[in-house]
């Protein structure tokens, strides 16, 4: 079995900062791709930033230039280091990867179970 586990996630003031960690764990042969999406109330999730293992990187637009992701390869963990926070940005924020389970198996998509980021004065 494979869990994607998030943390890091609270109540900031605007234009404040949080972090957020995910780890995977369990049966893990190779993971491919890392990444964050967040999915507000009555809308669609939606990718917030991704990484693959050779490092290459995706942004949503909207977080460009504030949020930043980082990976570490030899502990399965994905980061998000989110900069001058806004409102618009509260949201769950979910972890999301594609992972090998064992050598003979294909890739196959997990999720976390979500960490909420609420941006407040």
């Amino acid at each position: 079995q494979v869990q994607l586990v998030e943390s890091g996630g609270g109540l900031v003031q605007p234009g404040g900062s949080l972090r957020l960690s995910c780890a995977a764990s369990g049966s893990i042969f190779s993971i491919y791709r890392m990444g964050w999406y967040h999915q507000a109330p009555g809308k669609q999730r939606e990718l917030v930033a991704s990484m693959t293992t050779g490092g290459a990187t995706t942004y949503a637009d909207s977080v460009k230039g504030r949020f930043t992701i980082s990976r570490d390869n030899a502990k399965n963990t994905v980061y998000l280091q989110l900069n001058n926070l806004k409102p618009g940005d509260t949201s769950v924020y979910y972890c999301n990867a594609d992972i090998r389970p064992d050598s003979s198996s294909r890739y196959t998509n997990y999720w976390g179970q979500g960490t909420q980021v609420t941006v407040s004065s």
